[in-house]
């Protein structure tokens, strides 16, 4: 006889299969809410920056299917489009642009992209970035998860798309999870997408401070060691198929069509046959007109791109400036040639010989001199004697030496303002009374421009922070806006209140502008921007002008205080490292975190003539 507790054959297949729809339930409503692709709308999380890193195909459609109204324009391409920054694209086409790059895009991606933003929005602009590797791939068979297109975009089924996000591994889902509560204000590995451009976000290597060639090399050795490889475009005329298919939509639809050939690092270019690439461009020409960026002196200097395959977002901003042809940028004479049919065979013709650019004619060398307090006698330290000054400035006068300011480093970098022949920038730390009353008057009688970096707190003052505790003199803004108006003097920032003294100031002390142990990110960064804003309305108060350079106390910098000043309008930070300075035309990165020769009584008019003409050869 039978148990009546016992289950049936039939109950327990009932009870698997209730189990199975079980799992199944929480599996899909884990991955909705999580939703580590953007395939749901990310409507818990909003994370898109996320979704996007791990397929911007999807995310990146379902992100506009919300905010397609904030655009009206739109970029599109591989990720090397993402290096065309979208705040230039609004300026010189009036518009509101979205970046529509996807990793590892090839042009029938881009052609079903395409199709999709034109029946279904509201698009006035359209600029098609065409990569000589699209050449060679053109997939049209499924992708993972991290590659495969939306259903809306690529005509698939909706329900296979569905079925493989709802059901996907959840591992993706708690990597999310994980990613969020270790998210940091400088973008991780897991986060590298601007979801309101649609960009790659490129915040860190924005800022990274560049400037010798072999320094550059050493760090990001596949320039110095490029691998060998070789390729054939053998899907030259489907990509061709798929450009022209784009082409016809626009002028079917009205759409204002660019289409911009992007930039090649060399050796990447030699990957290809010669034969193959001249056919690749004379296609294209026979298709459309096209701005020709990919090789150029641009593309013989490595420090222009990122890595092998990606230029940065500088040469991006002087790609844009010659096509809309804003003649204030500094461009390359021979960066970007406009193509069309006609033109093409001549342009191919001299594709190939051009000589290798000298760097003199993009690059300077200027050395950074690092002064401080000035006194009738020098201590044998930081403070020198006004005599040994004066001897300083004659020296450099004499030997043909001119002093610039950050400003004219500025124009040479981003406008191609030429230098003087020999370049040196003198700065003095502090804002020491003893600037005005004694190296002023030298400064003046030899014509020598000078950058003050002042500590804000201590404008005007004697004392230590109104503590009672004596220091040396500070100037005052009065004196401060009479040197500033000589047209010789800039006065820019030390930082607010940077400078902290263990037995002056409250336990923990900070370090420069680094951050405290017991201090929040959060804590952090708003006291970056508080201190920046501070010392800027006081300057803009007591001489009118902004804070537009940062002299780091101590030398001390991190990435992050790097990141808010670049974000404040801080255009050049400086160090105490000693050094030269490579500057490099159409990159302010090189402005970052540059070098200065700290200046003692212990360094003689022979040792100084013979610093700056050893570091500025």
């Amino acid at each position: 006889m039978k148990s009546r507790h016992a289950i049936s054959s039939r109950g327990w297949i009932i009870l698997f299969a209730l189990t199975l729809l079980l799992l199944a339930g929480l599996l899909a409503g884990f991955n909705v809410v999580t939703d580590p692709f953007g395939a749901f709308g990310d409507r818990f999380f909003h994370w898109w920056s996320y979704d996007e890193t791990n397929n911007p195909r999807v995310a990146k459609l379902q992100y506009l299917e919300q905010h397609h109204d904030e655009y009206d324009s739109y970029i599109v391409g591989c990720s090397g489009t993402s290096s065309y920054p979208t705040e230039q694209l609004n300026e010189y086409f009036d518009a509101n642009f979205y970046n529509l790059i996807v990793y590892g895009a090839d042009m029938l991606d881009t052609e079903q992209f395409c199709r999709y933003l034109i029946e279904n929005y509201t698009v006035e602009n359209l600029v098609l970035n065409v990569y000589l590797g699209n050449g060679f791939t053109y997939d049209t068979e499924s992708d993972p998860l991290t590659y495969s297109m939306p259903y809306q975009a690529d005509g698939s089924s909706a329900l296979d798309y569905y079925r493989k996000y709802l059901f996907a591994n959840p591992k993706y889902g708690w990597a999310k999870i994980q990613s969020l509560r270790q998210d940091t204000y400088l973008q991780q590995a897991f986060d590298v997408f601007d979801e309101k451009t649609g960009a790659y976000d490129k915040q860190r290597r924005d800022i990274e401070p560049i400037g010798d060639l072999q320094d550059y090399l050493q760090a990001y050795p596949v320039f110095a060691d490029y691998p060998q490889a070789s390729y054939n475009l053998s899907q030259t005329e489907n990509c061709m198929k798929s450009v022209q298919a784009i082409c016809q939509m626009c002028e079917e639809a009205g759409v204002n069509l660019v289409v911009v050939a992007s930039p090649l690092y060399q050796d990447y270019a030699d990957y290809f046959p010669q034969d193959q690439v001249e056919h690749f461009y004379t296609e294209l020409a026979e298709i459309t007109p096209y701005w020709d960026f990919s090789l150029s002196s641009v593309s013989r200097d490595p420090r222009y791109f990122y890595d092998s395959t990606h230029f940065r977002n500088a040469v991006g901003k002087m790609a844009l400036a010659r096509i809309a042809g804003d003649d204030s940028a500094y461009i390359p004479d021979d960066f970007g040639v406009y193509v069309t049919k006609d033109n093409v065979a001549e342009h191919l013709k001299s594709y190939w010989n051009w000589t290798e650019p000298d760097p003199a004619t993009y690059t300077d060398q200027v050395p950074i001199l690092m002064y401080h307090h000035l006194a009738e006698e020098g201590d044998g330290a930081d403070t020198i004697s006004v005599e040994l000054f004066r001897a300083h400035m004659q020296a450099l006068h004499e030997a043909g030496y001119t002093a610039v300011s950050f400003q004219d480093l500025y124009r040479y970098v981003n406008y191609g303002e030429e230098l003087p022949e020999k370049p040196v920038v003198i700065t003095f730390d502090d804002g020491y009374t003893s600037n005005y009353t004694l190296a002023y008057p030298i400064l003046k009688e030899y014509g020598m421009q000078a950058t003050i970096f002042v500590i804000g707190v201590s404008v005007g003052k004697d004392t230590y922070k109104d503590t009672g505790e004596a220091m040396t003199p500070h100037f005052s803004l009065e004196q401060a806006a009479e040197m500033q108006q000589s047209g010789l003097i800039s006065i820019q920032s030390h930082g607010y209140d940077f400078h902290e003294v263990a037995g002056r100031d409250p336990e923990p002390i900070r370090q420069g502008v680094l951050q405290k142990a017991d201090e929040t990110e959060e804590e952090y960064i708003a006291f970056l921007r508080e201190d920046y804003e501070t010392s800027n309305a006081l300057l803009m108060e007591g001489i009118g002008t902004p804070v537009e350079v940062v002299a780091y106390p101590y030398g001390y910098s991190s990435e992050l205080s790097e990141a808010i000043f670049a974000e404040m309008g801080v255009y050049a930070t400086v160090t105490t490292q000693p050094g030269t300075n490579t500057l490099i035309k159409g990159l302010p990165q090189c402005l970052r975190q540059m070098n200065r020769y700290g200046i003692t009584e212990n360094v003689t008019v022979e040792q100084l003539l013979e610093l700056v003409q050893t570091e500025a050869e």
